[in-house]
C-alpha cells in the first residue's frame, strides 16, 4: 500500500507560513511575504495533487476506494470510545477536496500578487490567506467530527479576517461582523447536534459513526423527543451549520455582503472553498441522513432547491458584478445540497451524491474563474457596477475569453464541464423528485439568462467613456485565468463515477439524451434572452422590469430577508426582549445590590463610632450588657 506520511506537511506548511508571516511579514518587503506564501502553497498544492493520483490510481480500485487514516492522535479521552483525536483522513471526497482547496488558493495567492500590489498590509493578507487554507485543510482531513467543529470555527475566524481587511471601511466591518455572527448562530445548532450524536453514541470518530452495517445510530433511531427521532434532531441541528457556512436559506444574508472584501477573497473563500464546506459536511454524513434521518435529507434537498431558485431571481436584478456572482453560488450550491438530498445509496441510486461532488469540483474551477475574471474587470475600471461598464471587449481580450468560457461553462453548454455535473444533477432529482426536477430546469434556464446579462453587459453592451483607457490586466494576473478556463473545460472529463461514489463502488456514468438536451435548450433561451435584452442598448430591459412591478423591486431588494432579520432583531429581540430584561437588571437586580450596598455603609457609618480606643467606653459598654443580659435572665426565672 502506498505511504502516505507526507500528507501532514499539507496543512502544516499553510500553518507555519501563518505563523512566520504573521510574527515576521512585516519586516520582509510586501512583494517577498507575498513570494514566499505563494511557494508555500505550491508545494502544498504539489503534495495534494500527488496524494489524489496516489490515493485514486496508485493501486487497484477496491484497495484506493479505502478509508485511510496516515495520522491519528488522541488528544482528549473521556472513555473508551468517546475521544477526541487529531489526525488525517484520506477517502474519496477528502481527496477530491485537498485538490479543490490548494488549486484554487494557489491560483488566488498568485493572482493576488497583482491585484493586491501596493495595498496596505499587503502581508497580513497574505498571512491571512494561509491561515484560512490551513484551516480548510484541516476541516476536510478531520478524522472525527469534534475536530472537524474545531476547524470549522477557525475557517469562520479566518473569513473574518478576510472580509474585514478592509477595516478602515465602515462597510467591510460591518460585512465581517454579520458573516461572523449569522454563521455563529448557524454554528451553536452544529455543536448541539454533536453533543447529542456523541452522548447517545458515545462517539466522535466518522469511521464508526458512518458505517451502514455496525453504526452505533442503528440503535437510537427508537428513541424520540417531541414526537421526533433524537437522531432527526441531531443531524438537522448539524445540517443547521452547514447550511449557515454554505449561505442556505436562511442563513444566506450574509453571504452577498461578504464581497466587501478583496475580490480574491471572494474567489477563495465565496466561490470554491468556504461555502462547500456545508455540502461536504452532509457528503461526509451522508450514510447517517440517508439511512438513520431520511425526513431530514429530504428536508435538506427541499431548501436546496427553494434557495436555488429564490437566489437566480434575485441574480438578474443586481447590477454589482460580485454581487451576481455571489447570487449564483447560493444557486449552484442550492444545486448540490438538492442532490444529495435526492441521492439514494448503492449503484444507480446513488447518482445524487457523485453528481453533488462532481458538480462542487467543476464549480470550484469556473465559479473562481468568474470571480477573479471580474477582479480583473474591476482593476480596469474602478467600479463594481455594470453601469459604469461596456465595451471592454476590445480592451481586455484574455479577461474577456476566459469569462466567456466560464459563463458557458455555468450556463450548461455542450462538452464544458459545467455540461456534465448538471447533467447528472437533473437525471437525479428527476428520478427522485420531479417538482425539484422542475425547479432546477428553470434555474438552468435563470443561470444562462443572468450570466449572459453579465457577460453582455461587462463587454458589449454601450461604449463607455472611462476616465482613463482600460487595459488588460498583467500576466500575473491572467495566468491564473487561463490556467481555471483549462480546468474549467477538462474537469468535466474527470472519470467521477468511477472514484467518488456514496458507497465507494464503481458507478457507470451516462448522459440521458432527453435531460442533456432539454437543459442544453433551456440554456439556450436563457442566452439568447440576454442575447437580445443587452448585447445592444437598448430600453427593453427597464421597460420588462417595469411591467413585473412589485415582484422585480421585491427581487432588486433581495425580497427584503435583510429588513425581516432587523425587524426581527431590532423591534422585536431587541425592543420586547433585549430591553426589558436590561431594565430589569438595571432597575432591580442592580439597585437591589446598591441598596445592600448602601444600607452596609450606612450602618457602617453609625456604629463604628463605638470603636474609639477609649477603655471607659469599652468598660461602661461591658458593664452595661452584662447588667442588661442580668436583667434578662431574671425576668426569665420569675416567669
Amino acid at each position: 500500500m502506498q505511504s502516505y506520511d507526507y500528507t501532514l506537511w499539507i496543512p502544516v506548511i499553510p500553518l507555519a507560513m501563518f505563523l512566520f508571516l504573521g510574527i515576521l511579514g512585516h519586516k520582509l518587503k510586501p512583494s517577498l511575504a507575498g513570494i514566499l506564501g505563494t511557494a508555500g502553497l505550491g508545494i502544498v498544492t504539489l503534495l495534494s495533487y500527488l496524494t489524489a493520483i496516489h490515493y485514486f490510481w496508485g493501486g487497484e480500485s477496491a484497495e484506493t476506494m479505502q478509508t485511510l487514516i496516515p495520522y491519528n492522535f488522541t488528544w482528549l479521552a473521556f472513555s473508551e470510545t468517546l475521544v477526541i483525536s487529531m489526525g488525517i483522513l484520506l477517502d474519496p471526497i477528502s481527496a477530491m477536496m485537498l485538490v479543490v482547496i490548494s488549486t484554487v488558493s494557489l491560483m488566488v495567492h498568485i493572482y493576488s500578487l497583482g491585484y493586491m500590489k501596493g495595498e496596505p498590509g499587503f502581508q497580513r493578507f497574505y498571512a491571512f490567506l494561509s491561515l484560512f487554507t490551513f484551516s480548510m485543510l484541516g476541516l476536510v482531513l478531520a478524522t472525527n467530527i469534534f475536530q472537524m467543529y474545531i476547524f470549522w470555527e477557525l475557517v469562520g475566524l479566518s473569513s473574518f479576517l478576510l472580509i474585514g481587511f478592509y477595516y478602515q471601511k465602515p462597510s467591510a466591518v460591518a460585512a465581517a461582523k454579520k458573516a461572523f455572527i449569522v454563521t455563529r448562530f448557524a454554528d451553536f445548532g452544529f455543536l448541539i447536534g454533536i453533543l447529542i450524536i456523541s452522548y447517545y453514541t458515545g462517539t466522535f470518530d466518522f469511521g464508526i459513526l458512518t458505517n451502514p452495517e455496525t453504526s452505533p445510530i442503528a440503535s437510537i433511531t427508537g428513541i424520540s423527543f417531541m414526537g421526533i427521532s433524537v437522531v432527526s434532531w441531531a443531524m438537522f441541528l448539524i445540517f443547521i451549520g452547514g447550511a449557515g457556512k454554505s449561505a442556505m436559506m436562511p442563513f444566506h444574508i450574509w453571504l452577498p455582503d461578504a464581497m466587501e472584501g478583496p475580490t480574491p477573497v471572494s474567489a477563495l473563500i465565496h466561490a470554491a472553498t468556504m461555502v462547500v464546506a456545508g455540502v461536504y459536511l452532509v457528503a461526509r454524513l451522508f450514510v447517517v441522513y440517508h439511512l438513520f434521518a431520511v425526513d431530514v435529507q429530504t428536508l435538506i434537498a427541499w431548501i436546496g432547491g427553494i434557495t436555488s431558485l429564490v437566489a437566480a431571481i434575485i441574480a438578474i436584478t443586481q447590477i454589482d458584478i460580485k454581487r451576481v456572482l455571489a447570487f449564483s453560488t447560493l444557486s449552484q450550491i442550492g444545486y448540490m445540497m438538492m442532490s444529495l438530498g435526492v441521492s439514494g445509496y448503492g449503484g444507480e441510486e446513488g447518482v445524487g451524491y457523485m453528481a453533488s461532488m462532481f458538480h462542487l469540483f467543476t464549480h470550484a474551477m469556473f465559479k473562481a474563474l468568474l470571480f477573479l475574471g471580474a477582479g480583473s474587470v474591476i482593476h480596469a475600471v474602478h467600479s463594481n457596477n455594470m453601469t459604469d461598464m461596456g465595451g471592454l471587449r476590445k480592451f481586455m481580450p484574455i479577461t474577456r475569453i476566459t469569462f466567456l468560457i466560464a459563463c458557458l461553462t455555468i450556463a450548461g453548454m455542450p462538452f464544458l464541464s459545467g455540461f456534465y455535473s448538471k447533467d447528472e444533477i437533473l437525471a437525479a432529482t428527476f428520478e427522485h423528485n420531479m417538482p425539484l426536477f422542475v425547479i432546477g430546469f428553470f434555474v438552468a434556464g435563470l443561470t444562462a439568462f443572468y450570466m449572459f446579462r453579465l457577460y453582455f453587459n461587462i463587454f458589449w453592451g454601450e461604449d463607455r467613456e472611462y476616465h482613463h483607457t482600460p487595459h488588460e490586466s498583467p500576466l500575473i494576473m491572467t495566468i491564473p485565468l487561463m490556467i481555471l478556463a483549462f480546468a474549467s473545460i477538462s474537469s468535466g472529463y474527470l472519470p467521477f463515477g468511477k472514484f467518488i461514489t456514496a458507497d465507494k463502488l464503481p458507478l457507470s456514468l451516462h448522459i440521458n439524451p432527453y435531460i442533456a438536451g432539454s437543459s442544453v435548450f433551456i440554456g439556450l433561451v436563457g442566452i439568447a434572452l440576454a442575447w437580445v435584452l443587452y448585447k445592444h442598448k437598448s430600453d427593453l430591459p427597464d421597460r420588462l422590469a417595469a411591467r413585473a412591478g412589485r415582484f422585480y423591486t421585491a427581487a432588486l431588494n433581495k425580497f427584503y430577508f435583510d429588513e425581516l432579520y432587523l425587524f426581527v432583531t431590532k423591534k422585536i429581540l431587541f425592543n420586547l426582549v433585549s430591553r426589558p430584561i436590561a431594565w430589569f437588571d438595571r432597575n432591580v437586580i442592580d439597585a437591589s445590590m446598591d441598596g445592600l450596598a448602601w444600607i452596609t455603609n450606612y450602618a457602617s457609618d453609625r456604629i463604628k463610632g463605638i470603636q474609639s480606643g477609649q477603655l471607659q467606653m469599652y468598660a461602661a459598654s461591658f458593664i452595661g450588657g452584662a447588667i442588661g443580659l442580668l436583667l434578662i435572665v431574671l425576668y426569665l426565672l420569675a416567669e
